[in-house]
């Protein structure tokens, strides 16, 4: 017996146990799962099933699956309420699932969306792409957006002038000839910059979402996908369009406006976005110019569960131009220490509900130009002017007896109305309600109920403009439950809350000294400048760290490691390394090379006045890349021919040159010390054979000779 256990003992030590899948955390959020977990040795990519409730396991997208370098993540978007359960799947080097090692999460628990406002006020067939329960639309394409996608993604759209349509704004740009009728929902991943898009229709904003004519409905939704999706440097403007949602984004340092809906757009849904600082342009503008603006008779719109970060102008609720009422809602937003326009509402019949105004510098919600604004179960924390009708009451007069009426504080237009209920007020606050003693210098109508009117009585000091009372008409207003306005803190800044999933990946706490100061956050700002998402690999993508730090840094106390400095290629039409002096024409359209398990499609022409010109310091490996397997080329005068698409030339240290020797198309360059090396890298990620090792932030990598680097499961980084 004892020889039996010594066996059996003996057995387990050299037979190593498999290791399943380690989940790390898995949620139900808002009409998604996700989950997270640990990465394994052995296995670079991962497949994902989710199932319902007494359903069966369906595979998951691939892009919905990343590498963040210390953990994977997957998220589930377009789920109907419920309950799920997910299971995740290791795959080998051939991209078989091993069964042996999977892992599911419990039953996780998916509730919908707060589906309640304008833009859905009488249309039942849900806004943008996907239906009022939370399911795509029947029919529905998906497109999936990364720094690597969003120039080169390609679909068919009826009435287009060339199919396929290749590129995000090129795509949304055939929609507008008002042909195609097929829903769209385009799905962010990681953070997107201007230069990574197509083109932008915009000049002024960023990305265009137009129709052909007013109102045009084009069923479109862009989402992020996650906690980190986010548009860096351009924002969205919507024209002329119906049906569109924009939803689980980021939106920093935008061109002008963060979204901005401007000219004859109808039931439009804009939730669950962090709202950041725009570009510096100085004086009012600081900060950026709008946060979310609802301008030009845009109508039947919906600003729910967004946050202002700071913002100097969160949002200005028409302009001059509407013919009213338009009927837009705000609810439960988190305006967490911004300055003013919450909403700054012009012409507008306008509802806010269920908003947290957190430390506001300047003032809430201002009415002007005859709107109608009912102001409902807000809570209004350390905001000094929660409501302001424009040239009457605290916006001119010290509530106690003077008035200055040459200026007011925020507009020197006519006023509206603004009936309140049920809100909130934490702090030193002036808010003069309307009374028999007060007919002229007022805030707000403070209602004794939820549904009174308000009387006809009541008008503005400048233009006598009444309310129109939409809020007790139920041919004017949707159903709904208000929350008690001392539960909105809690609700907006919970886990199902303001902001993208989780909150976002962007961490930044404000102090009660950020609650009158209305100049930049400096360190907020600096933090917004030099954001980068960790996210590195999206599964069913050959190239790596989509919308990342565009090198991964050297560990401190190794400067001898090369993060593959000597690297060219020459994606977007110019050479990714200023190592070489090149003078030539750049193509897309040539044809492609792959190496490593890397695809490029962006080569420099090789013609007569083509040049490449380099010095090295010490005699190094040259690796040149093709389309042609026996393509060739001039080094240092000497004409050499590829084996393979692929030439390895050894070169003295000293000064080179490439030029033309017949036409050719090269799309890669890359140099290797001798020094460092013992052998000449393949095309496989798994041809470790003289790797280093690095630690970077107390994660390991490995580097190739080639420049390459690793995880340690083998998935190529860089």
């Amino acid at each position: 017996m004892k020889r039996f256990y010594f066996l059996l003992i003996s057995l387990l030590i050299i037979i190593p146990l498999r290791a399943n899948v380690q989940i790390t955390h898995a949620q139900g959020w808002l009409e998604t799962v996700f989950a997270e977990w640990n990465p394994m040795t052995n296995y670079a990519d991962y497949a994902v099933y989710i199932k319902p409730e007494g359903g069966s396991y369906s595979i998951v997208d691939q892009p919905l699956i990343r590498s963040y370098g210390s953990y994977w993540r997957v998220d589930i978007p377009g789920l109907i309420a419920g309950q799920y359960q997910i299971k995740i799947l290791p795959l080998d080097s051939a991209g078989q699932e091993i069964t042996a090692e999977a892992a599911e999460t419990t039953m996780l628990n998916v509730v919908s969306h707060d589906r309640n406002g304008y833009a859905h006020f009488q249309y039942p067939n849900g806004v943008g792409a996907y239906q009022n329960d939370g399911s795509l639309k029947t029919g529905a394409k998906v497109l999936y957006i990364t720094k690597n996608t969003a120039s080169t993604i390609s679909t068919n759209v009826t009435g287009a002038d060339k199919n396929p349509c290749v590129g995000m704004q090129s795509i949304i740009d055939a929609y507008q000839k008002g042909k195609e009728t097929t829903p769209i929902c385009f799905r962010i991943i990681g953070t997107i910059q201007r230069s990574d898009l197509d083109h932008i229709s915009s000049s002024a904003e960023g990305l265009q979402i137009k129709g052909r004519n007013a109102d045009s409905e084009l069923q479109i939704t862009i989402e992020g996908i996650g906690n980190d999706a986010t548009l860096k440097g351009f924002g969205i403007l919507v024209r002329n369009a119906a049906s569109v949602e924009i939803r689980n984004l980021g939106v920093m340092t935008g061109l002008d406006d963060g979204i901005s809906l401007d000219t004859d757009n109808d039931h439009i849904w804009i939730h669950h976005i962090d709202v950041f600082y725009g570009p510096n342009k100085g004086g009012d503008q600081a900060k950026g110019d709008g946060g979310i603006d609802i301008k030009a008779n845009s109508k039947h719109v919906t600003v729910s569960y967004c946050h202002f970060w700071d913002t100097g102008k969160s949002s200005m609720c028409g302009m001059t131009s509407e013919s009213g009422p338009n009927y837009i809602t705000y609810h439960h937003n988190w305006f967490d220490h911004s300055d003013s326009r919450h909403a700054r509402i012009r012409t507008m019949t306008v509802h806010m509900y269920n908003n947290f105004f957190d430390g506001i510098a300047k003032y809430g919600v201002g009415s002007t130009m005859g709107s109608s604004v009912f102001v409902e179960a807000n809570c209004f924390k350390n905001c000094p002017h929660p409501m302001l009708i424009s040239k009457q009451g605290t916006d001119i007069h010290d509530g106690v007896g003077t008035s200055d009426q040459t200026k007011g504080t925020f507009s020197g237009e006519d006023g509206g109305i603004i009936k309140s209920f049920g809100n909130q007020f934490i702090g030193s606050y002036t808010c003069e309600p309307y009374s028999a003693n007060r007919t002229q210098h007022f805030d707000r109508y403070e209602a004794t109920s939820r549904n009174e009117e308000v009387p006809a009585s009541v008008v503005s000091l400048l233009g006598s403009h009444t309310y129109n009372n939409f809020d007790t008409d139920t041919a004017r207003i949707y159903t709904y439950t208000p929350d008690l306005a001392d539960s909105v803190p809690s609700i907006v800044t919970g886990p199902k809350g303001a902001g993208r999933c989780q909150h976002g990946d962007f961490q930044f706490t404000f102090t009660d000294a950020d609650n009158a100061d209305y100049e930049v956050n400096t360190a907020l700002r600096n933090l917004i400048d030099n954001y980068t998402t960790s996210l590195l690999y999206v599964s069913g993508e050959s190239n790596s760290n989509p919308g990342g730090n565009d090198t991964i840094p050297t560990p401190p106390g190794d400067s001898t490691i090369s993060s593959g400095d000597y690297l060219c290629i020459f994606e977007g039409g110019q050479p990714s390394s200023n190592f070489y002096t090149i003078s030539g024409n750049y193509s897309s359209s040539k044809g492609t090379f792959t190496y490593q398990g890397v695809t490029y499609k962006w080569c420099l022409k090789l013609e007569s006045a083509t040049s490449v010109s380099f010095t090295t310091s010490e005699e190094m490996t040259l690796i040149l890349g093709f389309d042609k397997a026996a393509a060739n080329i001039k080094i240092d005068g000497t004409k050499q021919v590829a084996t393979n698409g692929i030439i390895q030339y050894t070169l003295p240290a000293g000064s080179h040159q490439l030029t033309k020797a017949d036409s050719n198309n090269l799309y890669y360059i890359n140099l290797i010390p001798t020094s460092s090396q013992t052998d000449l890298p393949s095309n496989s990620a798994s041809d470790n054979t003289s790797v280093r090792k690095l630690f970077i932030n107390g994660q390991l990598y490995l580097l190739h000779p080639s420049g390459a680097i690793y995880s340690p499961t083998g998935l190529r980084l860089r």
